[in-house]
């Protein structure tokens, strides 16, 4: 009886490398002149801001030229404001369809400090927006998803010590398969260099590492010409305690996943 989390331990490890983006912030400069001395120094033209969906977004509209306010990773789908009539009181908006972006454009004698409106996105999201109305420059304000920027990390699934261990080993078999972190265990993501088993090309891209217990997720893929009938005892060794395969009849390059738990420290 072959052990194929054995065979896939054995080989040689593939380190799977994750890149970092990085951002870079543009400046605009404006220049004082005093006492004989010319000083460069930032300007706002520029507006980055962080918002969450349902949120109010404060940010700087021009008085005299066009305000563009775009979204990162995500387009304005419509906007929403009050017309009140008076051609002093109500100012322009723009959806912009390319890239999805809005501009607005404040009339000659407006009257008030400030402009107000909603914006939906495409992917649902909902902002309120004041923005102060000055200056005579086109503006410019990026808006960013706080959600979106940064993902809520996925809540760990909790394994009750007291339980038998082929129930824990349920809830270890669903965290593998949910890809969710699970309380006391520690997750290897490096994927192995693929093994063939007969016609079976067998892969392990993870482990999960308890006291008492490990589990192997692992990739299997028919690469014959006839299909193939996955078995409990084609993947583990008879000490494995749960074994659960996502699909067991492969048909010719077809692939699927599998879930094995052993004993802690066993291969």
């Amino acid at each position: 009886m072959t052990d194929i989390v054995a065979a896939c331990e054995i080989a040689s490890g593939v380190t799977l490398l994750s890149s970092i983006d990085c951002f870079a912030k543009r400046c605009l400069g404006t220049f004082l002149l005093g006492a004989g001395l010319m000083t460069a120094v930032p300007a706002l033209a520029d507006q980055s801001v962080t918002a969450t969906d349902n949120g109010a977004v404060d940010c700087d509209a021009s008085k005299q030229d066009l305000t563009r306010i775009s979204l990162k990773d995500d387009q304005f789908a419509s906007v929403s404001k009050v017309t009140t009539g008076i051609a002093t009181e109500d100012f322009g908006i723009v959806n912009e369809p390319t890239r999805g972006d809005i501009y607005i454009s404040v009339p000659e004698g407006y009257t008030r400090s400030t402009i107000s409106f909603f914006g939906t996105t495409q992917k649902g999201f909902v902002y309120k927006f004041v923005c102060k109305v000055s200056g005579t420059e086109a503006k410019q304000v990026f808006v960013t998803n706080a959600d979106m920027a940064k993902p809520a990390k996925p809540q760990a699934l909790a394994l009750k010590s007291n339980l038998p261990l082929d129930q824990q080993a349920v809830t270890l078999v669903r965290a593998m398969f949910e890809q969710k972190p699970l309380e006391g265990f520690e997750i290897r993501d490096q994927p192995r260099t693929p093994v063939n088993v007969g016609n079976l090309k067998v892969q392990l891209v993870s482990e999960y590492d308890g006291l008492s217990m490990a589990g192997k997720v692992l990739r299997i893929e028919n690469t014959g010409k006839e299909p193939v009938v996955v078995s409990d005892d084609t993947i583990a060794s008879q000490g494995a305690i749960a074994v659960s395969i996502s699909n067991a009849s492969l048909q010719p390059g077809q692939a699927t996943g599998a879930y094995v738990v052993v004993p802690a420290g066993d291969l």
